[in-house]
């Protein structure tokens, strides 16, 4: 009885793990900038559930992050409003954020891009588009 109880209580804790992972996503993006800029990026994301947590590294920007940003929807190299904010601050830019469904679908297509802003850059210095991570 006792050995049957443990296999239950294995086999719903694999089935608990599976269905937590299984509704885990990750993402990524390379960013730089136009012509002639130096700066260069990257974003590492995690979906679990509707939480996205993100954390945008950066380097040789023209100054100060005065703002940064995901951005959707939007086809590589295409505008886009932002969609969220992402607080400025040295490298990295970490935090989070809890998405409705449709951001979901949009992230998922590939359709997000993160924008770093600097004052010399105010239309963003650097961007990369966010693709599901293979």
């Amino acid at each position: 009885m006792r050995h049957t109880l443990f296999a239950a209580v294995a086999a719903v804790g694999l089935l608990v793990a599976s269905a937590a992972s299984a509704q885990m996503a990750h993402y990524s993006a390379t960013m730089k900038g136009a012509d002639g800029v130096k700066g260069t990026g990257a974003v590492q994301a995690m979906l679990d559930g509707k939480t996205l947590t993100y954390s945008a590294t950066y380097k040789d920007l023209t100054g100060p992050v005065v703002a940064a940003h995901f951005h959707g929807p939007a086809a590589p190299g295409a505008n886009a409003p932002p969609v969220v904010p992402a607080v400025p601050s040295p490298s990295p830019i970490k935090g989070t954020a809890t998405l409705t469904d449709a951001q979901i679908a949009d992230l998922n297509a590939g359709k997000w891009y993160f924008n770093v802003h600097t004052a010399a850059n105010p239309g963003g210095e650097i961007r990369g588009q966010v693709t599901p991570a293979k």
